[in-house]
């Protein structure tokens, strides 16, 4: 694959690359803004750009600069008038708008997703609307699961989009009410992301890139966590020298003993918190 728009010649940026790799059936690539003034004289580029090759996009460019709007508006009646994927159903203009939105959103977050992600982030128009902003997103699929995915959180849900290479997309929609907690369990291939939902537990494993993993996690833990529950550190009492009480104490005890339980606190964190909890008493 060039390294450079087919085009307009520059350089591809990492985003050119990662929003649906922008591949066109006979290998070549456009960079987004090519795309974006191609999409507007046939809106069909955004989600059948790998059906076109560069002679297509050429002659559609020179089409556009000699014939009469009235010419373009025949070349277009073939066109569907809604995206359809699955149940969901939004018009064309909708799924444009949504999807420089997105775009323009993940270029402000600098997100490093895998190039395997390609087809989540293309569902994605059909999830977010125009008033919901991404706050958070990174590379995250159910555990002891093969399929690629991602995990977006937005200021009312989380929402989890894995899709296979020829499967439909598999959605799960987490609003905040639902979640009680979430936690991180680290680890130095693939940590896991807990959300601790009323009456189970949803894990992601996180394989590709285990620090923008845990970015993931501190950007998002403040919205769900209660604020003793947000870190180990959080969760540490008084400075040494304080004077704290046996029943302080004692009660900070056993809320630490609860977020064990509950999986948000290793055994080992456990043990630290409880250590320096006790050295209070001294």
């Amino acid at each position: 694959m060039s390294n450079n728009c087919a085009l307009c010649n520059t350089e591809l940026t990492s985003m050119d690359t990662l929003l649906g790799a922008n591949k066109l059936s006979d290998g070549n690539v456009l960079c987004n803004k090519c795309l974006n003034n191609a999409s507007n004289i046939n809106d069909e580029l955004l989600y059948k750009l790998n059906t076109f090759s560069i002679d297509d996009i050429n002659e559609m460019l020179n089409t556009a600069k000699t014939e009469t709007v009235q010419t373009l508006a025949v070349t277009g009646q073939n066109i569907p008038a809604a995206i359809d994927s699955g149940s969901r159903q939004i018009s064309k203009e909708v799924y444009k708008r949504r999807y420089q939105k997105i775009k323009h959103e993940l270029e402000i977050l600098n997100a490093n997703l895998s190039v395997f992600t390609k087809g989540e982030i293309k569902e994605l128009p059909y999830l977010i609307a125009e008033d919901e902003k991404i706050i958070a997103i990174t590379d995250a699929q159910f555990v002891n699961t093969l399929a690629a995915g991602i995990l977006v959180a937005t200021p009312m849900r989380l929402i989890s989009v894995s899709k296979a290479m020829f499967g439909a997309a598999i959605i799960n929609d987490y609003p905040n009410e639902t979640i009680k907690a979430i936690s991180f369990v680290t680890d130095p291939r693939s940590p896991i992301i807990k959300l601790h939902l009323d009456e189970r537990v949803v894990e992601f494993e996180c394989f590709m890139d285990k620090d923008d993993a845990e970015q993931f996690y501190d950007k998002i833990k403040a919205i769900y966590n209660n604020p003793k529950e947000q870190s180990p550190k959080q969760i540490d009492t008084v400075s040494k020298g304080v004077s704290v009480s046996s029943e302080e104490v004692f009660n900070k005890l056993e809320k630490l003993g609860k977020l064990r339980e509950n999986g948000i606190l290793t055994d080992a964190e456990f043990a630290e918190q409880k250590k320096k909890l006790l050295e209070q008493l001294k």
